[in-house]
């Protein structure tokens, strides 16, 4: 609707995963890093964790786009499944065609799957989303796919992303033999104050827009204690002001502005009181 008035080619603001709006703060790029050193070197299983809204799902679809050819993934987003269920998915995901519906036969079919991969010098790897919402049961299962190898090294590398409750759900003792095979952990924390104008100013220009809209200073203190840091709560809250913006005729987005938005969005929780390293 505005992106005609302020020269835009595409909206910048919104809240889907989409990793060529991706903005490398220090903290995605540190958990990128941790990507990259755990699948290049094998290590088995990886974890990525953060709050709601910070960009885990950006990441993942980010971080695929940049692996070398040689490296295969599947990525299975809302695992809402029983081992079997995730046995299914995980084998389709990666293009296995297989008719069988019991867990030996799809283990099977994927163990000969990563061995012939791994003979063609191939790196495979699995990324689970939302992994806070797997079962232990199922988790246990991830552990179980984690013991394909070969006497050098590991066929199948996982990448557990979830919220901070996946942590929890790991600290389970029945998973402590999965908590063992963890060798890569990281969590992601929300933007700094200092990165707020940045994120903003990189999806505009994105965007496509060449000048025309002004963020005010008191504009983006509203906005940071709104959004504490929060991607998608900066999203959310930027897209209502140039839309507020495009209905006031105006190109110069300030306090007024942001105020009436965060009205309008009758005290969103935000999760807690903001801390910043000044």
């Amino acid at each position: 609707m505005y992106c005609k008035f302020y020269g835009l080619k595409e909206r910048p603001f919104n809240v889907t995963s989409d990793p060529d709006f991706f903005y490398l703060s220090a903290k995605h790029k540190e958990a990128l890093a941790h990507l990259h050193y755990g699948v290049s070197q094998r290590k088995g299983i990886i974890v990525l964790t953060g709050e709601i809204g910070t960009g885990k799902t950006t990441i993942c679809r980010f971080f695929i786009n940049q692996l070398e050819k040689n490296v295969k993934t599947a990525l299975i987003l809302n695992p809402h499944f029983s081992e079997i269920q995730l046995l299914d998915a995980i084998v389709r995901d990666f293009g296995i065609k297989t008719s069988s519906k019991v867990r030996l036969g799809l283990i099977r079919e994927l163990n000969a799957f990563l061995l012939n991969e791994s003979n063609l010098g191939n790196n495979i790897v699995l990324i689970i989303d939302e992994a806070q919402n797997l079962k232990p049961a199922v988790l246990e299962q991830v552990r179980l796919l984690s013991n394909l190898e070969t006497e050098k090294e590991k066929l199948l590398q996982v990448i557990l992303v979830g919220q901070p409750e996946l942590n929890t759900r790991l600290n389970l003792y029945e998973l402590r033999q999965l908590r063992q095979r963890i060798m890569v952990r990281y969590h992601i924390l929300p933007l700094e104050r200092k990165e707020i104008r940045e994120y903003i100013e990189h999806r505009l220009n994105f965007a496509g827009l060449n000048s025309g809209i002004e963020f005010s200073d008191e504009a983006i203190s509203a906005i940071t204690d709104f959004s504490c840091g929060t991607p998608r709560l900066i999203n959310m809250i930027c897209d209502r002001a140039l839309l507020a913006g495009f209905t006031c005729e105006t190109r110069s987005i300030d306090k007024t502005i942001i105020n009436k938005c965060l009205d309008e969005l009758n005290g969103y929780a935000v999760g807690g009181r903001c801390e910043y390293n000044l």
